[in-house]
């Protein structure tokens, strides 16, 4: 039996080094895991600025600083800029299908490449198969698999959940050795595209982070909404707000320290 917002449980972590911000602490406050969550709870809880990794929903929960802010976009209002334009025209080559799963050889020899490639430094390096699953599987059941290819050749993965008033990017990989695709834009148009086609108003991007340079490419797609001080606000690009964590706080009382 699914449970109401009422009745989740969720707990925090223990301080660790932040992935985003050097120099910074994080704490993650994160659903239940063994909390059975329907399309319905897992939008509520989005709209309070959560988000999925693998079987995990969870959203920062940091005492020292709130520079991830939830973000969407709004798909009907979507304005796409004359770069969003070209990179679609430079990417009508290629086919886009979709599966339920990624568990195949095919999609993870691309994911390994593009980590060993963009992200050596980064927490997912090196790549490992029980990794990847665990972090891209269908945790949810809502889970699409957006894969574009150049003839037989697979060149972007995109993993998008279905929620009741929009997508969620949860995450997209592709051949770095393509720089001229712009690759990761595309995905994210793409996703703006099926949200439209879908009838759903809004596109999760997840975190824009303040001061944080990969994070910064979400401000290139507009109108964008924010979650500040407990609501979500249409933002100009160049403005940032605090995060207000007190109503969410009474509202799920968290346990911390985690089980």
């Amino acid at each position: 039996m699914t449970a109401s917002l009422r009745e989740i449980k969720v707990y925090t972590t223990f301080p660790h080094r932040c992935s985003y911000l050097e120099g910074e602490e994080a704490t993650t406050l994160f659903v239940d895991p063994r909390q059975k969550l329907s399309q319905e709870l897992y939008t509520q809880l989005s709209l309070l600025g959560f988000r999925r990794s693998g079987e995990h929903v969870y959203r920062p929960h940091c005492s020292r600083c709130n520079a991830c802010i939830a973000s969407r976009v709004r798909v009907n209002e979507f304005d796409p800029r004359r770069s969003h334009r070209r990179i679609r025209r430079k990417n009508s080559d290629l086919r886009v299908d979709i599966s339920n799963s990624i568990d195949d050889g095919e999609a993870f020899s691309l994911y390994r490449y593009y980590i060993e490639s963009r992200h050596p430094d980064g927490d997912m390096y090196p790549p490992q198969r029980d990794q990847y699953e665990s972090f891209l599987n269908d945790g949810l059941g809502c889970a699409s698999y957006y894969r574009l290819y150049q003839g037989n050749r697979l060149v972007a993965v995109t993993v998008a959940d279905k929620m009741l008033d929009g997508l969620a990017a949860i995450y997209t990989f592709f051949d770095p050795d393509q720089p001229h695709r712009s690759l990761g834009t595309e995905a994210v148009l793409l996703q703006i595209s099926e949200a439209k086609a879908m009838g759903l108003p809004f596109v999760y991007l997840g975190y824009w982070i303040d001061g944080c340079r990969k994070m910064s490419y979400k401000s290139n797609f507009t109108p964008l909404e924010l979650f500040i001080d407990g609501q979500w606000q249409q933002q100009k690009t160049e403005q940032t707000g605090a995060l207000d964590t007190t109503a969410l706080v009474n509202l799920l009382e968290p346990d911390r320290g985690g089980e």
